[in-house]
């Protein structure tokens, strides 16, 4: 290893390309955290020189490159960028405006220095000279902006080729634009050169723009580590960059995979790899306490799908590393792209619930259902040969066992393991659906077993749902599997759209006071029902009243009692008595889930149960019971 201090001119003035590998992040400096900063350390230069004095350079860090082997006569040498491509393609920025200044201010003396930091000559002996003609040559996702904003000589150039950033008035939108940074960037530097080199009241022009190019070319410098043969590359990158706040772990495993990708490098980035750069896959995600972009929960759960091994999100590049040292099948960077793009369909399917894959419509039904833990065996078994149908009956176990332990308030804490453990049982044996219902249903004590029917029922009929067991999101995607088993073939809509808009709605309301007389036909007012409230957990006998009026409070959270309703329906009779409500029902609502509402004569306690048994008949189908064949 190598490592001197140059100055820009002395880093761009041979005749080579400083190449950002495949692997690397996009460029992300910005004004107000590099731009701002670096410019006043060359406007701080050039003012010190302006005075005559002979300032110490500016130290700009550092940059690790990798030479690379050169195949024959023809081309520029070529090195690899492994740490630093944010300082080096801002300088080729720098001086990109340094070049546009030159010549609006007609001084072109300079010119000839700074375009030789920028443009490599002779292209006559080059490979490919619309490609080596750079000194710098970005990565993928910079590339096409890069090209545009580089190749650009004047303001016109840059309003025709990005006229999104530009206002009529041909001036750079300032708001509501996210401008391409290769263009913002130069512009920037652009506009303070200008207004620096316009002060001519000290200084004339020629000695401004003289000491402002001094400051670039000279004054600026960074230390090049120029890596040997027998340097490992791989490590130096994780060792600079293993604690940066900014760097992901999926950017070490990018890394990690494309330092063996060799000559297929950029087919495999552009073929299989680009998919993962999406805005899908850079999402931040919540679980708990923890906050990671989508795609490293993916890889979280491709490896334990494919291994069956919990794997610590804390820990996921050493993890991942571990996973396919010891395959020698997937030491080449193709076999682990092709893998994690075959778990990468089915997960995408999974947590946006688009397609008709039987692992999208899962994911439609659980998004709601806080069921990240069941991702790995779910990659699993849409990986595997199973039919759709085969695949569904292991979804719909997955499914039942989440719904119905939510709604006995059963806890999910254990899930993580629960779920790895039987994804290992899965790939100890043959995958199938019935193996896989008993395993789910074998009793494993009171933080894994999946409820049967008895309890099923006792807690859909008495326990207080909502609020209570379910949240809002939940119990609508419960109320739109009910609807949909509710509707026949002859249902004008068999399968409802989406209840999202819907509130919920209590029949009995929450405040039944003033419009809802128990049955003597007397009425209760609330601080009567709050002094009877204390006596449901006394074991001593009660009155007929207290125990009516507890009766009454008890019901109302009932999974009987509650329903799905237009907003303006909901908001305009929350608290009115049955007699208004029904009419309101049976004016704007098609849902089947509000038939038992339009059909009665009242609304009561007896009501209340014996909706809720009707919908526990469709529950039961539903979310099918471990004991089922």
């Amino acid at each position: 290893m190598k490592s001197d201090p140059f100055t820009v001119q002395q880093i761009f003035q041979d005749r080579r390309q400083y190449r950002v590998p495949f692997y690397q992040r996009a460029y992300v400096w910005t004004k107000a955290n590099q731009w701002s900063r670096l410019w006043e350390d060359i406007r701080d230069k050039a003012d010190a020189m302006l005075q005559g004095d002979d300032p110490v350079a500016h130290f700009m860090g550092a940059v690790v490159l990798e030479q690379q082997q050169k195949p024959g006569l023809l081309g520029v040498e070529r090195l690899h960028i492994i740490d630093g491509q944010q300082r080096l393609t801002t300088l080729q920025y720098v001086m990109t405006a340094l070049q546009h200044i030159l010549r609006q201010l007609e001084q072109p003396a300079l010119l000839p220095l700074v375009d030789g930091c920028l443009v490599n000559g002779n292209p006559d002996t080059m490979e490919e000279k619309e490609v080596e003609r750079f000194k710098l040559w970005p990565t993928f996702r910079d590339r096409d902006q890069f090209v545009s904003g580089m190749t650009a000589t004047t303001m016109e150039d840059f309003r025709v080729r990005f006229p999104d950033s530009f206002t009529q008035a041909k001036r750079l939108k300032m708001i509501g634009v996210k401008h391409p940074p290769t263009l913002e960037a130069i512009i920037y530097f652009r506009d303070a050169m200008l207004e620096w080199a316009g002060d001519t009241r000290d200084f004339d022009l020629p000695s401004r723009v003289m000491a402002l190019a001094k400051a670039v070319l000279t004054k600026l410098k960074i230390v090049c580590i120029l890596l040997d043969k027998e340097d490992d590359a791989q490590v130096i990158f994780e060792t600079l960059n293993g604690h940066g706040a900014e760097l992901h772990a999926t950017d070490l495993i990018r890394n990690f995979i494309f330092m063996r990708a060799g000559s297929d490098a950029a087919d495999l980035y552009k073929n299989v790899w680009s998919q993962f750069e999406t805005d899908l896959w850079s999402e931040k995600q919540s679980r708990g306490r923890l906050n990671r972009p989508r795609l490293e929960w993916f890889v979280q759960s491709a490896v334990q799908a494919e291994t069956g091994e919990e794997i610590d999100i804390g820990r996921l590049y050493a993890g991942y590393r571990r996973f396919v040292d010891a395959d020698v099948a997937l030491h080449g960077a193709a076999p682990q792209l092709a893998l994690l793009n075959r778990y990468g369909e089915h997960y995408k399917a999974l947590v946006t619930g688009k397609g008709s894959k039987p692992i999208a419509a899962f994911g439609r039904r659980i998004s709601p259902w806080d069921a990240s833990t069941v991702h790995p065996v779910s990659l699993r078994v849409a990986a595997s040969d199973l039919s759709a149908a085969a695949q569904n009956d292991i979804f719909g176990c997955i499914e039942s066992y989440l719904v119905r332990r939510a709604i006995c308030g059963l806890s999910r804490k254990n899930y993580n393991k629960v779920f790895a453990q039987h994804l290992k049982k899965l790939m100890e044996a043959d995958l199938d659906p019935k193996a896989f219902r008993a395993a789910l249903a074998e009793p494993m004590g009171e933080a894994s077993r999946w409820p049967r029917d008895e309890e099923f029922r006792h807690h859909w009929l008495e326990s207080a749902i909502y609020p209570g067991r379910l949240d809002a999101a939940k119990l609508r995607a419960l109320f739109h599997q009910l609807e949909t088993a509710m509707r026949s073939e002859k249902s004008e809509e068999p399968v409802p759209l989406a209840m999202d808009a819907l509130d919920i709605d209590h029949m009995l309301p929450q405040s039944w006071y003033t419009h809802w007389p128990l049955a003597d036909g007397t009425k209760v007012s609330f601080q009567e029902s709050q002094t009877a409230a204390p006596f449901q957990f006394s074991i001593l006998s009660k009155d007929e009243r207290t125990t009516a009026i507890l009766a009454r409070q008890q019901h109302i959270a009932r999974m009987g009692n509650l329903t799905l309703a237009q907003y303006g329906v909901n908001r305009s009779l929350q608290n009115h008595g049955f007699v208004e409500k029904q009419r309101a029902f049976f004016d704007h609502s098609h849902l089947q889930l509000n038939r038992a509402f339009t059909k009665g004569t009242a609304w009561d306690e007896a009501a209340i149960q014996a909706r809720g048994e009707m919908l526990f008949g469709f529950a039961r189908s539903i979310w099918v019971s471990p004991a089922a064949v």
